[in-house]
């Protein structure tokens, strides 16, 4: 009898992506092989897959958009700057913790905003003496800051040791870029060091007690109603603002005026926590000057979103 004999003759591997098939053939003796395939099941073809792609994180977005925010600040300042007097400008925002700076550490003359250093250093001396503020002190502080009164400010500042005292109380301040003068509203300051004064006068960590800060908040939240410009001009209806102003003209730069404007703008429930510094110089009048600081002003407020 005639046996009949299978021989293996390929084993195809299943690969990855494809199926395999065993071929098989069965040799009849004294006949021509003949083939048949023996099917098996193909392998289900593996699917590659890709980490899902996550992003830029909430913080990255944040960050690029401020970053676009400032260039466009940068931007129109500097096309300002083109048109315009001598400028910079400092802003602090609390709430987030960023700043801003356009030219933020260069000098100019304070003129009346000093007061506003004079009147710190005064609530500190009377901390260190273990009191409030005297009647007396009182009675030269309020018109100091409220109608910028220069008999007072010039009583005040000599009584608090003028330049050699206040020198010393602004490092104590970190005020690093303040230069006190004899003459105090020719005392040198730069937009980075008004913002630090400002952020210092709330700051509940500070040198300043609760009661002298809500003593420079009281003063600097009732300023005379014709003394309001500046800072306020960017606040929104319902926030409250802080300010000082500070303007002067000097035979020395041809009868050209300095107009400076320190402030801060707060909203309900800490929605706004902002200071601005806003310093100038070589204006041709007053009005000129007050236009320009709340032009810039009202420009931080728009790039800045605060």
């Amino acid at each position: 009898m005639t046996s009949n004999r299978f021989v293996i003759l390929g084993v195809a591997v299943a690969a990855v992506l494809g199926g395999g098939g065993l071929i098989v053939t069965r040799m009849d003796s004294g006949a021509k092989p003949a083939t048949a395939t023996v099917a098996v099941v193909a392998a289900a073809p593996a699917v590659a897959v890709s980490p899902t792609p996550t992003g830029p994180t909430a913080a990255e977005l944040a960050a690029a958009d401020r970053a676009k925010r400032v260039k466009q600040l940068d931007a129109a300042l500097k096309k300002l700057a083109g048109a315009t007097p001598d400028f910079s400008v400092a802003v602090l925002d609390r709430r987030t913790g960023q700043s801003y700076y356009y030219r933020g550490k260069v000098k100019f003359d304070t003129a009346s905003i000093v007061k506003v250093q004079i009147l710190t250093c005064m609530l500190l001396k009377a901390q260190d003496a273990g009191r409030r503020p005297t009647s007396a002190e009182m009675a030269l502080a309020k018109p100091m800051i409220r109608l910028s009164d220069n008999n007072a400010t010039t009583s005040l500042y000599n009584r608090l040791g003028g330049r050699t005292a206040v020198g010393k109380c602004n490092k104590r301040l970190g005020l690093t870029g303040t230069v006190m003068n004899s003459r105090w509203g020719l005392t040198r300051t730069t937009a980075a060091d008004q913002v630090r004064l400002l952020s210092e006068l709330v700051d509940t960590k500070g040198p300043l007690s609760a009661s002298s800060r809500k003593t420079a908040f009281t003063l600097m939240n009732t300023v005379d109603k014709a003394q309001d410009w500046g800072v306020p001009a960017a606040a929104r209806k319902g926030e409250i603002f802080t300010v000082k102003n500070g303007w002067d003209t000097r035979s020395a730069d041809g009868g050209l005026w300095a107009v400076n404007t320190i402030g801060r703008i707060t909203g309900k429930n800490g929605a706004v926590d902002v200071s601005v510094a806003v310093l100038s110089h070589n204006n041709r009048t007053m009005t000129a000057g007050v236009t320009l600081v709340e032009k810039i002003a009202k420009l931080t407020r728009t790039h800045l979103k605060y």
